[in-house]
């Protein structure tokens, strides 16, 4: 990693390049907080190409990215570098996206609504080597815990149900048999608590199990 001394050094990741210049300019307004921003990614591919060359203290990660999503991200950074501190700063509040960016490697997640002081607090706790989870983000994760949690397949099944296709078209799609994809969608609505496909999409897109 970068040194300790002089600025915390910073790659913003974020297919926006609206976004990002309005980062890095609300993380450099105030020279006295010793914040740098030292390289800009706008697709997953580039953040870990970037990461790699510039090595940076911290790296903020949008969620949604073209070529490899964060979670991707995420996972190909910290198996090259395992002491990367990576921060999620995404729109998504889903408890499975949280779940599953802190899974990978991620060592904060914070949504872009977040004051900048927040943003500050958070990149300094990060660059300490500690983690930072708001409250919010937190009890999302507690919400999670007390519900059942989908297989694997079950995952597939739901992204392909989210997709508009149907039980044979996702038979098809995932080489299993109608009937077993039936079996997962019965299980899928039992697990969701939804009255029918709909409802358990409109589930499955809000905690961050299926993305359109």
């Amino acid at each position: 990693m970068g040194s300790r001394e002089g600025p915390i050094r910073v790659l913003i990741a974020d297919d926006h390049p609206v976004v990002r210049a309005g980062l890095a300019a609300m993380l450099e307004v105030r020279p006295e907080d010793q914040i740098a921003v030292v390289a800009q990614a706008g697709d997953g591919r580039s953040t870990v190409e970037l990461f790699a060359e510039y090595r940076p203290d911290i790296a903020l990660i949008d969620l949604r990215m073209p070529e490899l999503d964060g979670i991707e991200v995420i996972a190909a950074i910290r198996e090259r570098f395992a002491d990367a501190r990576l921060i999620v700063l995404t729109t998504y509040d889903g408890d499975e996206d949280i779940y599953r960016c802190l899974q990978a490697g991620a060592k904060a997640y914070l949504l872009k609504g977040a004051p900048r002081a927040v943003l500050v607090e958070c990149i300094r706790t990060v660059h300490a080597g500690q983690s930072f989870v708001p409250s919010q983000v937190g009890s999302k994760l507690l919400d999670r815990l007390g519900q059942p949690q989908l297989s694997e397949r079950e995952r597939e099944v739901v992204q392909l149900m989210a997709q508009g296709m149907s039980n044979q078209q996702i038979g098809s799609a995932l080489f299993i048999a109608e009937t077993t994809v039936k079996f997962h969608v019965n299980n899928i609505l039992t697990k969701l608590q939804a009255g029918d496909r709909t409802q358990a999409v409109i589930a499955a897109l809000k905690r961050g199990i299926a993305h359109l």
